[in-house]
C-alpha cells in the first residue's frame, strides 16, 4: 500500500512538525485585571450560512469585473487574470528582497527590461522604478528638477500648473518646497499662451503639465509651450496620468519634457488603489539622469547586479526594489501585448471616446466641441432649474448598474462629469450606458424627484453629505 504523505514523512529530520511547547510560555499567568470576568457570548453559524452571508456581501461590490465603470480621469480598466496568476507564482511571491544578486537574477533582469521598455514607450533615457504610487512619482520628478537646478547654482523657486490638473500636482509641488503659480485654460480648454509667458521668468522651476489634459484635450501647441518655459531655463513635467490614449502613436519625450511618471495602474493594468502600494516609475532625460535614486538595476558581462552607491543621486525614495509585484503584472502586460498592441489600446480608447462623446452630445451638453481623447467632459448644470445637479445624476446612475463617471472635476467646468469609457468595452456596452442615460434626462423631464432622491436600490441610499463633514460619525 502506498504511503500517504504523512507517513512518509515520519522519521525525516526535514519533514514539518508541530513545534515543541514553550515550557516558558505555559508557565505564564497573566494578571487578574486583564482577564475577561464575564463569559463570552459568540454566534453559534453553520458553515453554509456563513458562506452565504459573505457572498451576498460581495454580490454588493462594485467593481470593473461586474459593472461599467466609466471614472474619468482613473482609467478603470479590465486588468487580465493572467497578470494575477503570474504574480502569484511562488518563485515570486516567495523571493526575499534581501536575498543575494545571484539567487534573483530572474527578478533584477525583469526590472531591467521592464525600464528599458518604459523608456521606449515615453521617449526617455533612463528612470527608476521604485515610487510607489503615481503622487510619489511626482514627488521624485520634481526632486530631481530640484536637483538639476541646485546643481548648476540656479535658485528658482516656482512651479506653473494650469488651472485644470490633477489636485497631486498642486500638493507635490507645496510638498517639495516650490510655490505655485496657476495657468489659466482658455476657451478651446488648453493653455493660456499669452498668460503662460507672462508668469514664465527666471523663477520658473518647471511646467507641471499632462496631454492631453483633463478635459481630454490633446494641445496643439505643445511644442510651442514646452519652448516657452526651456527658453526661461525651466524644465517640463509630465503628468503621465492620462498616458493610455498616447501608447505607441506620441513620445512625452518627443513633446519636449524633461521628466514624468506613469501610473501603472491606469495605462498597464496592475491593481487600483484596494489599500495598499502601487507603482509610479519616473522616467527621465540625460539631464536629470544622474540625479536619480537608488538602487539601480545594472547589466554588466550577463549579469545583473544593484547600484547602492551614487553622489549625484538624491538617495533613497522607496524600500528594498520598489512593488516588485506591481511591477510584474506591468511587465507581463507589455510583453503579452507589443508594440502594436500597445498603441491599438490607444486607438480603441480614443475611439470609445469620441463615440460617447458623440453620441452623448444630442442630449447633454458638451463644453469643448473638438475630438477629444480619452475622456471628455459633460455638463449637467441645464438641470439646475429642475433642482438636479450631476450629483444626482450619478446617484441615479447606480440604481441603472452603472458606476458613476467622475463628478465635479475638473473644477473650472460647471456640473461636470468627467466620463472615460477605456478601449476594454464593447460598443454594445457604450450603447447600453447611452440609454441609460438618455433614459435618466427623461426622468429628470418627466418625475425630477426620482433623480434627485437616488440611489432607490442600493444597501445604501443618500447621505446628508453637509452633515457628515460637519459631524462625522468615527465610531459606531
Amino acid at each position: 500500500m502506498t504511503k500517504t504523505l504523512f507517513e512518509k514523512n515520519q522519521g525525516d529530520q526535514h519533514a514539518y512538525s508541530l513545534p515543541k511547547e514553550d515550557k516558558a510560555f505555559s508557565s505564564f499567568t497573566p494578571p487578574q485585571n486583564l482577564l475577561r470576568q464575564t463569559p463570552l457570548h459568540l454566534p453559534e453559524v453553520s458553515e453554509i450560512d456563513l458562506m452565504r452571508h459573505f457572498s451576498n456581501l460581495a454580490k454588493r461590490n462594485v467593481g470593473i469585473d461586474t459593472q461599467f465603470y466609466p471614472l474619468g480621469s482613473c482609467t478603470m480598466k479590465y486588468n487580465p487574470r493572467v497578470n494575477e496568476w503570474a504574480a502569484s507564482l511562488l518563485g515570486f511571491t516567495r523571493t526575499h528582497p534581501l536575498a543575494p544578486e545571484s539567487a534573483v537574477q530572474g527578478n533584477l533582469q525583469i526590472l531591467f527590461e521592464l525600464l528599458q521598455m518604459l523608456c521606449e514607450i515615453s521617449g526617455m533615457t533612463a528612470g527608476t522604478l521604485l515610487p510607489n504610487a503615481g503622487a510619489q512619482g511626482e514627488f521624485v520628478g520634481l526632486r530631481l528638477i530640484s536637483a538639476y537646478h541646485q546643481k548648476r547654482g540656479d535658485l528658482r523657486d516656482e512651479v506653473l500648473i494650469p488651472d485644470n490638473a490633477h489636485g497631486t500636482n498642486p500638493a507635490t509641488a507645496a510638498m517639495t518646497g516650490y510655490k505655485v503659480l496657476t495657468i489659466r485654460s482658455n476657451s478651446e480648454g488648453d493653455i493660456d499662451l499669452d498668460h503662460l509667458r507672462s508668469l514664465c521668468s527666471a523663477k520658473t522651476a518647471a511646467l507641471m503639465l499632462t496631454n492631453p489634459n483633463t478635459l481630454g484635450i490633446f494641445s496643439p501647441n505643445i511644442i510651442e509651450i514646452a519652448k516657452i518655459v526651456h527658453d526661461h531655463g525651466g524644465l517640463l513635467y509630465y503628468d503621465g496620468a492620462n498616458l493610455n490614449p498616447l501608447l505607441n502613436i506620441v513620445r512625452p519625450g518627443e513633446m519636449g519634457f524633461d521628466v514624468m511618471h506613469i501610473n501603472l495602474h491606469k495605462t498597464f493594468s496592475t491593481p487600483h488603489g484596494g489599500g495598499g502600494p502601487g507603482a509610479g516609475p519616473v522616467l527621465c532625460n540625460a539631464k536629470l539622469e544622474k540625479f536619480l535614486p537608488l538602487p539601480k538595476v545594472e547589466l554588466k558581462e550577463g549579469v545583473y547586479n544593484l547600484v547602492w552607491d551614487d553622489p549625484a543621486s538624491i538617495g533613497r525614495v522607496a524600500s528594498f526594489h520598489g512593488n516588485f509585484g506591481i511591477l510584474l503584472r506591468a511587465y507581463l502586460y507589455i510583453k503579452l501585448h507589443g508594440h502594436f498592441g500597445l498603441r491599438r489600446i490607444g486607438e480603441v480608447s480614443v475611439l470609445n471616446a469620441n463615440y460617447l462623446k458623440q453620441r452623448l452630445s444630442a442630449f447633454l451638453k458638451v463644453p469643448y466641441r473638438q475630438p477629444c481623447m480619452h475622456e471628455f467632459v459633460v455638463q449637467a448644470d441645464q438641470f439646475l432649474d429642475k433642482g438636479i445637479k450631476a450629483l444626482d445624476i450619478a446617484k441615479r446612475l447606480l440604481d441603472y448598474g452603472v458606476y458613476a463617471p467622475t463628478i465635479y472635476f475638473p473644477l473650472i467646468v460647471k456640473e461636470c462629469m468627467l466620463i472615460e469609457p477605456t478601449e476594454s468595452e464593447s460598443k454594445q456596452t457604450l450603447d447600453e450606458f447611452i440609454e441609460i442615460l438618455k433614459a435618466i434626462v427623461h426622468e429628470i423631464e418627466t418625475n425630477p424627484e426620482l433623480v434627485r432622491n437616488a440611489p432607490h436600490t442600493m444597501p445604501v441610499t443618500r447621505l446628508d453629505e453637509t452633515l457628515a463633514a460637519k459631524k462625522p460619525k468615527l465610531k459606531q
